[in-house]
Parts: structure tokens; sequence; C-alpha cells
């Protein structure tokens, strides 16, 4: 296999892959894309080739990548490749993956040289490689050929820059070295994408095509158009050797052959090829692990620190332990009972703070909903008044009254009250339905055994269901006390002297005057688009009045609405809204809001309505009466009766008021006591005092506390994990000191690849010697020790033959990494590029004092490696 660079770090990432599937997580460390950029028949795919160490892509003059090629190498201990267009078939010979990749281009393409955007997938899986993805890209193109459209360099730009803007992709900007590296789109683009150049490695492939004389030698020392990462140069096969089936290892051989023995390159021949291009990406991989590690830890750690507590539990654990079973019953009993009464009391510690539960809803019910529903029930004025004349008329029968008999009063109010039964069961329910929620909530922790739960809930609930009979019986039998005695000598009864002089309008019992009743946020809803459309206000609502303001602060007052006249009605919510209406009207048919009728004021949830219309029914803002009865009847029996009548129905209608009004004020507050403790309180101490015992005649301890299969799972899996977390550690430990990362190079003078730049070097890698740039002083060396050398004849070393990188000691010592072009000091400049790099101290200088053919060489004093 070609690609050894990439073998070593396979090791390191299965090992941390494996301690990571054995949590069952996937291991995130998210290995950056290596994509491939370059202009047509660069040698783009080749190098991808050597990468995966197998023949498998399209090859050919002309544009042969016609759509991008994602392709992700996985490790696997079997070698095959799939398509995502045919998953199910799976290739093991690759050159029925280069046919399918030819077919499949052609499918979405055409044959005549179109090209298209949309990628093929392919996976190839081999114990070769590491979990990477590589992209081919097509090459840039200026012309349209065949199929192609007319901005087909436009199109193809496009297709390269959206896989390459990925902080996470690793730019190889391909460039053959017979083409002139200074209008290199592949390097224009990178910089469009990368302008620190941190993830942008140049590549110069088809050194050995270069016209005899020439060599990129300058281009590859990273002097002549220098990069921050620098250049590699490689020699990929030929279209002969390809059709030859020669061997990637047979063709990596020959390129190593070739850089040792051409002249030019020989110096740096450990530094060029695919192995060392292999090399640097592999350290880059190591390095972009290295980072992601730390937060990896973390993760780790606060995972394990969040099981220890339970992996504690369950060290010493042994399932079939009977005193274990009686202890374990004993205290989730008592928990049980603990965890009800917390609910229903209240309680300072695990407070839910996303929802009301248990006691609050209680609380709402009694406060809210139960007195809701007696006024709704209490104000239905025009019937009342109408029965309240039948009475008159059926008691005095075929008789003229002179006088209001006060049997009709006793007749309504009974009826009255009898009215109350509905609201009051109704009440109950709603405890009982929310009593029965509190204990399943209770009950969940038991949920590592099933049957103990199921019987926990199925004793309590029965318990409630029987306290349901004995409350309804005693609340029923409250009603029937009122009934069985009217007391009209009660103290806070009008009497019937004031009953006469009563007005109707004045019944409304007012809270303390500007007594805040409650403040908070309402939207109006039914303001028109025009106007502004439903804003939020900050509403203040008191005895007298309804204000809103801007916000909670309370300076700006937008308007205040006095409550007389008001009533509360329910509207129906919007079609496309998610909030709940009421509405607020004036029942004398004026304006309650500029020129609006009633004001629709919405909230989150139907539990905010309540508590609205509750408060509201506090302030004296009653809810309007649906209206039954046929109007017009009502009306005409209403006009129908004759003054005295009238008088008679007004006084009794101001008795029952103010009697009824007695009796809800009693029934309001008895309720609450009775349902607490006939319900509520009994509940909490058969819970306390009697479950336990009806635990143990229901079913035997053992069967009680059978652990469920969920429950012993889950603790092996809980152990298996916590001892799977802490080997992970320890092997991220043992990859952080044993890995090694490389410095980022400093940055270099770029310039060269500004788009707006027209100032860049002489493009021509000819013979070297025709490379002046101006302004250069003549060739000037200080006083480095060594004798000078002889002229070298054609085709010997180079003059300028730096020494073997193993003879340097400084970037291996203090990196402990293999050599690279990210630690070699000779390749990575500190200055714009016309200061060359330095040679470390001691290193004896083997170049004459001045080189009259190469003057581009100049040797000033330098610091750059001492800085």
């Amino acid at each position: 296999m070609g690609n050894r660079g990439m073998e070593e770090l396979i090791p390191l990432v299965n090992k941390l892959q494996d301690a990571f599937s054995s949590i069952g997580q996937s291991c995130h460390l998210d290995l950056p894309q290596i994509a491939v950029v370059g202009g047509q028949s660069a040698g783009k795919s080749s190098v991808l080739e050597n990468f995966v160490g197998r023949d498998f892509l399209p090859r050919g003059s002309g544009i042969v990548t016609r759509r991008p090629l994602i392709l992700q190498l996985i490790f696997s201990k079997t070698e095959y490749a799939e398509f995502l267009h045919c998953k199910s078939k799976k290739f093991t010979d690759f050159d029925e993956v280069r046919q399918e990749i030819e077919a499949e281009t052609d499918r979405v393409t055409g044959t005549n040289k179109g090209i298209s955007p949309v990628p093929i997938n392919l996976r190839v899986y081999s114990p070769h490689v590491l979990n990477l993805t590589l992209i081919d890209l097509p090459g840039i193109t200026k012309v349209p050929v065949g199929d192609q459209p007319q901005d087909i360099e436009y199109q193809i730009k496009e297709m390269i820059l959206q896989f390459i803007s990925r902080e996470s992709s690793l730019i190889l900007a391909v460039t053959p070295a017979n083409m002139d590296l200074a209008n290199s789109d592949a390097l224009k683009m990178a910089k469009e994408v990368d302008p620190q150049g941190l993830r942008t490695i140049g590549v110069i492939t088809k050194l050995d095509l270069m016209d005899e004389g020439t060599d990129a030698r300058d281009v590859l020392e990273n002097k002549l158009l220098p990069l921050r990462r620098g250049y590699i140069g490689v020699v990929n096969r030929s279209q002969k050797d390809i059709d030859g089936k020669k061997d990637i290892r047979a063709a990596l051989a020959a390129e190593r052959k070739f850089f040792l023995s051409h002249p030019a390159y020989r110096h740096m021949a450990d530094r060029m090829g695919t192995p060392h291009l292999q090399k640097v990406l592999n350290q880059q991989l190591t390095n972009h692990i290295r980072e992601t590690l730390p937060s990896l830890r973390s993760k780790l750690q606060s995972q394990l620190l969040s099981l220890e507590k339970e992996v504690e539990e369950y060290k010493n654990f042994r399932p079939d332990d009977p005193t274990r079973k009686t202890k374990a019953l004993l205290q989730m009993v008592q928990q049980f009972g603990v965890d009800f009464e917390k609910r229903i009391e209240g309680s300072g510690d695990q407070v839910d703070t996303l929802e009301l539960s248990g006691g609050a809803r209680i609380n709402r019910i009694f406060h809210e909903r139960f007195p809701f529903e007696l006024v709704k029930m209490e104000f239905d004025e025009k019937d009342l008044r109408r029965e309240i004349s039948y009475a008159i008329k059926n008691i005095h029968g075929v008789r003229t009254g002179l006088f209001t008999p006060d049997l009709a009063f006793e007749a309504i109010v009974k009826k009255q009250v009898v009215k109350l039964k509905e609201p009051c069961l109704k009440c109950v329910d709603l405890v009982i339905q929310e009593l029965i929620n509190t204990v399943r909530q209770c009950t969940s922790k038991l949920g590592s055994y099933p049957r103990l739960r199921e019987e926990t809930e199925r004793i309590v609930t029965t318990h409630i269901r029987e306290r349901e009979g004995k409350t309804k019986d005693q609340i029923l039998l409250l009603i029937d006390i009122e009934l069985s005695y009217i007391n009209t000598n009660h103290e806070d009864f009008i009497g019937f002297a004031n009953a006469q002089q009563r007005n109707t309008q004045t019944n409304k019992k007012r809270a303390v005057p500007n007594q805040v009743i409650r403040r908070g946020w309402l939207t109006i809803n039914n303001i028109s688009i025009m106007k502004g459309g439903s804003k939020e206000y900050w509403f203040v609502l008191t005895a007298e009045s309804l204000s809103w303001y801007k916000d909670e602060e309370e300076k700006e007052k937008k308007y205040m609405l006095p409550l007389d006249n008001l009533k509360i009605r329910d509207v129906e919510k919007g079609f496309m809204s998610n909030k709940h209406v009421f509405a607020i009207f004036n029942t004398e048919q004026r304006n309650v809001y500029k020129d609006l009728r009633q004001i629709e004021l919405a909230c989150d949830s139907q539990e905010d309505v309540d508590s609205w219309k509750a408060s509201f029914l506090r302030a004296g803002v009653y809810p309007e009466k649906d209206q039954t009865e046929n109007e017009e009847g009502a009306q005409e029996n209403t006009f129908s009766m004759d003054p005295q009548l009238e008088r008679q129905v007004e006084t009794i209608r101001n008795l029952v008021d103010s009697y009824v009004a007695i009796i809800n004020k009693s029934i309001r507050d008895l309720m609450p006591k009775t349902i607490m403790h006939l319900m509520i309180n009994n509940t909490k101490d058969f819970i306390h005092s009697e479950l336990l015992a009806y635990l143990y005649s229901s079913a035997d301890q053992s069967s009680l506390m059978e652990e469920s299969a969920e429950q012993a799972q889950r603790r092996d899996e809980m152990l298996r994990m916590y001892h799977a977390l802490k080997e992970a550690l320890s092997i991220i430990g043992d990859i952080s000191t044993s890995t090694v990362t490389t410095p980022v190079p400093p940055p270099v003078d770029d310039t060269w690849l500004q788009p707006s730049g027209t100032h860049s070097p002489p493009p021509q890698r000819r013979a070297p010697s025709i490379i002046l740039p101006p302004g250069r002083p003549p060739a000037v060396r200080g006083p480095t020790p060594g004798p000078p050398l002889l002229p070298i004849p054609a085709g010997g070393p180079s003059p300028f033959t730096a020494p073997p990188i193993p003879s340097r000691p400084g970037p291996q010592n203090v990196f402990s990494a293999p050599p690279d072009p990210f630690s070699a000091p000779p390749q990575i400049p500190s200055r714009p590029a016309r200061v060359p790099p330095g040679i470390p101290p001691g290193v004896p200088s083997r170049r004459p004092p001045a080189a009259p053919t190469r003057p581009t060489i100049i040797r000033p004093a330098e610091p750059s490696l001492l800085d």
C-alpha cells in the first residue's frame, strides 16, 4: 500500500474509537476533509489514489472528473467499496469501481464533457486507511467544450468553494510544474477561503515533465512565491504507466529515485514525494486530534462524575439478597410518602420550575376554578327574574296579592342552593384527578421494581376513590343542611326593609378602593395592523380600574379603563394563533378603548386565562351569560308585569341575591376544608400508616421486589460504561503524551496571491539564473565558516545543496517529530520572499563567496532562526 504515512495514525485513532464504542458513543474526532483543488489534468486524482493505495479513479486527458467525488475512507478488517447510489452492492474489484464512477458520471452529465455539482459518494473500507474524507473535484477550466455551459469557469469555482470553505478542510492546491505558478487558480482560490494560509499546502506535480535545463527548485524551497505551509513536489504515474498497469508501489519507488538522482532536488529528496506529503497530512491529523482531545476529556470526566454516585450503590449489589429487598421496600415506601407530602404541602427542595404540580394545582382549583364556576351559575339575571315572577303569581293563585310573599323568597333561594351541587361535585372530581396524577408522579421513582410500582399505584388510587364517595356525600350533606333552614336573621342578610330600597346597580361588592388585585403581561389582540397590530402591555388590575403600561416599570401609562359596567366574555382562539383569548366589553354598548367595542386580551395558556378571570371576579367584573332563552319571550314576560309585581320581584331579587351571597361565601370556605380533611389529609395518613401493610398482604416480598429487566440491563450498562469511561480517559492521557504537535509555521509574504496584485514575481521557472528581482544588492555573504567550493560541472550536485535534514539536530530535538516542511527551518522564511531561509549556527556553509549565476540567493545577516 502507498499510504504508510497514514498508517501511523490508524492504531491511535482505533484505540480511541474502540474505547468510545464500548461506551456506546461515537468518537467525535471529526477529522478534516482533504480537498484536492487544481486545474484540469493537474494530477489531482493521482494524488488521491496514492493516499488510498489503490488504482480506482477514471484517468485520461481533458476533463475527466466531471462530478465531485466524496470519498469516505473507513477503517475495516476487510477491503471493499460501496456507492451511496447502489448501497446493496459491494465492490471488491477496484477496476469495477472505476467503471461505476464513469457510468454514474455519464448518467447525470452525459457523455459529451458536461459537468454537474451533484456529488458521487463512494465509501472505501480497508484495513490500511484512516477514517477520513477525501474530495476529488473537477479541474478549473476556462473555455467550455462539448456540452459544457458558457459559465463553466464560474460553475466549477462555485462547486469547489462549496467544499473548501469549511474550516475543517485541508486544501491541497495542486499545480503542475510545467505551468506558471503565479497564474495558479488553485492557490488563488485557496487564498480566498484561507487568507492566513493555515490549511493550504502547495503540491507541485509533473516535475519530471519540465523542459530540460529548467527546474522548480526555488518554488519547492519556498523562496519564489512562498506559502506559509510551503510546497511538496510529487511525481505521479504517466498515462503510459497507468495503461501499462504500473503498480503504485513501483511508482513510489520510481518517484523516490527521481528525487534522489535529480541534481536540483536531491538535497531535499527527504522532503519531497508522496510519502512525505502523507506524513505532512498525518501530522496535521495528529494536531487536529490533539486539539480535539481536551473537549473530549472534559466531556468524559463530567460523564464519569455523574455516574460515580449511582455506581457506588451498585458496586456491592446482590439482587437476590432478602435483607436488601426488605430494606429497599421499606425505604421506597417511606420515600414515596415523603414525596407525596412534599408535592401536596410544598417544599423548598426539588422545586418544579417549569409548571404547577400537586398542591399548587389543587390550590388553583380551590381559589380560582371553583369560585369562577359559582359565579357563572349565580348571575343568570333574566331567568332569575322570570322565575321570581312565576313564583309570586303561583303562590297568590287566583287572588291578587297585596304583599310580597316570603314563600317566594324561600322557594327561589332553595332552587339557587340546589344549583350549587354541580360545581361542588365538579371541584371534587378535579381535585381527585390531581391527586391521582401526583401519585403517578411519585411512583415514577419506583420504576426499578414494576410490580411494586403497580401495586402501590393500585392501592393508593383505590383508597382515593373510596374517599371520593365519602367526600361527595359530605358535600351534598352540607348543601342539604343549607336547604333545611333559611336563616333570615343572619348578620350579613340585608332584610326586607333594605331590600325595597336597594338598587341592583349598587349590588356589586367592590374590594377596597385602589387595592391592586393583579399585575401581569397581556396582549391586546384586536388592534388593526394599520394601528400597530397586536401588542403586549403590562396590565395592572385594581378594585376600581384596569390600566396598562408600556412595561413593568409602570412609568408610561397607555390607558386607564374604569371597571363600571364591564363584563367578560370568552373568545375563540384564532386559526393561526396559539394564544388563549378572552374579551372585556361594556354592557351599555359603549366603546371600551378608542373605537373598539371590546378589547380582546390574550394569554399564553388557558390556566392564565382562568387566573385572570378569577382576578376580574374579585374586582367585580363578571362573565357574560349565555342567553339560551328566546329574548323576545323574555321581554314579553318582563314588560307584561304590572308595577306592583315588578316592585315585588325587585325586592325578592335583592333578598335572594343577599342570601345566596352568604351561602356562596360559606360554601367557598367549607369546600376546601372538607376536601382537605376527608380526602387529602386522609390519603397522606393512609400512605404513612397503612400502605406497607396493604403491600405485604397483596403479594409476597420477593415478587414485589423483582427487578425489571430494563433495570438489570441499566445497572450492567452503567457499570460497563463506568469502566469504559475510565479506560477511555487513560487512553486519551496516553495519546496526549505520545503524540507530538508541530507548531504552526510563521506567516510569509504571500501578497503575490492577492487577486488585485500585479506585482507578482516573474513567472518563469526556467533556468534560475535569469531570475533577478529588482533592488536586490550584489551577492554579499557574511563571514560564514568553511572553505568555498569549486565550480560544479553540469549534472553534478547543485551549488546550493543544503546538508541533509538528519544532520540538523535543532528541529528534531525540539519537536521529536519526523522532518517535514512544517518544522524544517530551511523551508520557512521568516521574512518576505526576498530573504532566503537561514542555516542554524554551527553548520558549515558549502556555498562559494559569490554566485554570479544565481544572484537570487543573497545571504545578509540571518537572525530568523535565533528569534
